[in-house]
């Protein structure tokens, strides 16, 4: 299938999903604190994962190191995390001895089309040991050529799905999901449809990733989710997303925004277990899976109040899609009921039960 063919398979709804751009204080790039914590806590996982899991033969074949940060928003995570892993495959070099082998290096940095490119690649660190280019498209499709990366790295991303499920806006269908926002607090058809759409994109998504990554390459994941065996209803992610659902319907209520327009408003984000991964890797059949870790919890609220944290950094995540939707006029009330119904219920916070999971794949040869 020719590539401009295969991405637009996915390129529906894919202007919606871009974070907060910009470097304001609304921006992603100024509230993402906690997946910086995330990408803290794993590494020295991803460190073990480069010195244990990457074949020295894939490191001697190639006079340049393919690295691909999927879903790289607009930093400064993302810069982190690359240099983490050139700092891990430099070592794993110089501990065998072959520091005059180090390859160059090149980082291809992917997110969809409407991504802030421009705020990514002006805050480009100077001193970075990498060639960069950027690579639009959602990354449930193809975007690179065969066996043509070595390292594939992605945080925070795939629990983005790449669409909402088509049944929860029909309003014909038993899974349509009237007056909420999110599977979380809905039906069990509603429930079904987002499980069967991860299903559906995971199987795009490594099929997709085993085309492009060399054999012996390594994939590693750092997935928001659930605890295997816990109910949908459980991650603190979900919690959140039925109170803004209800601050919508009060704005319905009072004739703010329509009640049609929130029963056409879902959010496409699925919090998978670590068993759904695994089972998605099984039927690939084309990666081993390494390893499989939750990382430890780590605060990274500091002086801010985790209300107002969790505020800021929902909304840098769905300010646009809010914005396509209703109109930026809303935007502030409906962040500031949010941030008082939190306030007013703290405990909703402890309630909920969400991990982050570090996954590692490796490619099986053909």
């Amino acid at each position: 299938m020719a590539a401009a063919e295969e991405a637009s398979k996915f390129s529906e709804e894919a202007y919606a999903y871009a974070m907060t751009g910009g470097d304001g204080p609304n921006s992603y790039a100024k509230n993402s604190t906690l997946q910086r914590g995330a990408g803290d806590a794993a590494k020295e996982l991803l460190n073990e994962a480069i010195a244990e899991k990457l074949d020295i033969d894939i490191l001697l074949s190639s006079n340049t190191f393919h690295i691909a940060d999927l879903g790289c928003s607009v930093g400064p995570n993302t810069f982190f995390a690359v240099e983490n892993i050139i700092e891990a495959v430099q070592f794993k070099f110089q501990s065998q001895g072959l520091n005059s082998q180090i390859p160059e290096f090149q980082v291809f940095f992917n997110d969809h089309t409407q991504n802030d490119f421009n705020m990514l690649f002006g805050s480009l660190p100077e001193n970075r040991q990498y060639y960069a280019a950027g690579v639009p498209g959602s990354f449930y499709g193809r975007l690179f050529p065969n066996a043509s990366i070595h390292f594939f790295h992605s945080s925070y991303a795939l629990q983005w799905l790449s669409r909402v499920p088509k049944e929860v806006v029909d309003k014909n269908s038993p899974a349509w999901n009237k007056g909420r926002i999110h599977y979380s607090n809905s039906t069990d058809e509603v429930v079904r449809a987002y499980e069967a759409q991860h299903a559906e994109d995971m199987e795009c998504f490594l099929n997709a990733r085993a085309q492009e990554i060399a054999d012996g390459g390594v994939m590693v994941l750092l997935i928001p989710g659930r605890p295997n065996g816990t109910p949908h209803s459980h991650p603190v992610g979900n919690v959140s997303f039925q109170l803004i659902g209800s601050c919508l319907m009060d704005m319905a209520r009072k004739g703010v925004v329509s009640e049609e327009k929130v029963d056409a408003f879902n959010i496409p984000v699925y919090a998978m277990s670590p068993q759904e991964l695994e089972a998605a890797v099984e039927g690939n059949g084309r990666f081993s899976l390494e390893k499989m870790e939750t990382l430890p919890h780590v605060s990274t609220h500091g002086t801010v109040s985790v209300t107002q944290l969790v505020v800021s950094h929902l909304r840098a995540a769905l300010e646009g899609r809010i914005t396509q939707q209703f109109g930026e006029e809303i935007v502030d009330e409906l962040f500031e009921s949010y941030l008082k119904k939190l306030e007013e219920q703290p405990s909703i916070l402890a309630t909920g039960t969400a991990i982050i999971f570090l996954v590692v794949l490796k490619r099986k040869a053909n």
